[in-house]
């Protein structure tokens, strides 16, 4: 299992599979032909029936400039590899072919094809929940113990960076306004959000706070703003929002939250290697289903709660949102994604009193609840795999 550093990475919006990916597939294609005429690059599945509403097109572009990109969508080819096809080729002023390669955005900025996975060297000989668990308990370690263990000696300097940027999208959304582009003319709320929350009762206060945190990085990330994957672009609203509130209202220190992350980024590592963090891949279990997880882990360990509670706020976070599909209006990820993200982020901490008030004990584990929602989003129709020609998405067609 890879380093916690693939699940935290800082970006740019409005998707980590859809955005990220493609550009980085286009900035290593444009590298390796920096004087070609043109560019052609055909989108297949998933990038091509949303690509559009994701800026998957911006971001190639971009990442190729000054060479001009001719793009072919073809929503209707499914590569069977993964449903986030990309065939770059380089064209001369003649129109031949200089170079062709095939490539697949999987999720969280990653990519592959038939021929290599790119990943980083494995740092975590464990990659289960369980075993983590056993040997933790033998060791006599916490889960984020057990992350300082493997990782570089610069881990804590990189999650507070992550954690720094943060905080940073989170205090720049409190204070945007206006209509976020794409065409839903949706107007950005967690400024007014934020600002009614002061008169609302201390009971009711703080999870008011904890939604307009969620919508200030989520508006953020639809209009293609810095965030911070956690584990995606689609779902970085849920574990900053928990974070911010928990330091903001509950006095938690930067330590204890750099902790939490590092804890939180390890349960999302062990969904991304037995399952996927992809919403075009398994739907939106994957990826606000993930997001829920990190942040109910991260809040239960902040508040006290033993390894055996941690792991059943993480089954019962993934649990809840088994089955949650990826169908944007538009395929724009701000509808129902920002709003998902609010009601992630407010699960996630009644998942914590929850769990702390129990055991710890429970029946279904972490991992059987993993490989449940991997099973699942399988099962689950391309219709609502984030191709937006299903569920919610079909309502675009009525507007």
């Amino acid at each position: 299992m890879e380093s916690i550093k693939q699940i935290l990475k800082k970006g740019y919006g409005p998707s980590s599979s859809h955005t990220l990916g493609p550009h980085r597939a286009a900035t290593i294609f444009h590298q390796r032909n920096p004087e070609s005429y043109k560019y052609r690059v055909t989108l297949y599945g998933s990038l091509a029936a949303s690509g559009k509403g994701h800026r998957t097109d911006v971001a190639i572009q971009a990442a190729a400039d000054p060479i001009p990109v001719e793009f072919i969508w073809r929503p209707d080819i499914v590569p069977s590899f993964h449903t986030n096809g990309m065939l770059f080729e380089a064209l001369d002023s003649d129109g031949k072919l200089k170079d062709s390669w095939t490539i697949y955005s999987i999720g969280g900025g990653l990519l592959a094809n038939e021929d290599t996975k790119e990943e980083a060297k494995p740092v975590y000989e464990l990659s289960h929940i369980s075993d983590i668990l056993a040997f933790i308990e033998k060791e006599g370690l916490t889960f984020w113990e057990y992350v300082e263990r493997h990782e570089d000696e610069d881990i804590w300097d990189y999650l507070m960076e992550m954690w720094e940027t943060m905080q940073q999208t989170i205090e720049s959304g409190l204070k945007s306004e206006g209509v976020i582009p794409g065409g839903l003319h949706l107007r950005s709320k967690a400024h007014q959000y934020y600002v009614r929350a002061s008169s609302y009762k201390p009971s009711l206060q703080g999870r008011c706070l904890v939604i307009a945190y969620a919508l200030a990085t989520s508006e953020r990330n639809a209009v293609g703003g810095p965030i911070v994957t956690a584990p995606t672009c689609g779902a970085s609203g849920v574990l900053p929002a928990v974070l911010y509130h928990l330091k903001k209202n509950h006095g938690f220190n930067d330590i204890d939250i750099l902790r939490a992350m590092a804890t939180a980024a390890l349960f999302a590592n062990v969904i991304k290697t037995n399952a996927s963090i992809s919403g075009a891949e398994v739907g939106c279990q994957g990826e606000v289903g993930s997001a829920c997880v990190m942040a109910a882990v991260a809040a239960n360990q902040l508040f006290g709660g033993s390894p055996q509670q941690i792991e059943y706020a993480a089954e019962m976070a993934m649990e809840h949102n088994l089955g949650l599909t990826c169908d944007p209006l538009c395929g724009l990820v701000q509808i129902p994604c920002i709003e998902r993200n609010a009601m992630a982020a407010l699960r996630a901490l009644d998942i914590n009193l929850y769990t702390m008030m129990s055991d710890g004990k429970h029946i279904i584990t972490f991992d059987k609840v993993v490989e449940t929602m991997n099973k699942t989003g399988k099962d689950i129709p391309s219709l609502y795999k984030e191709t937006s020609m299903g569920g919610l998405a079909l309502l675009a067609e009525q507007q």
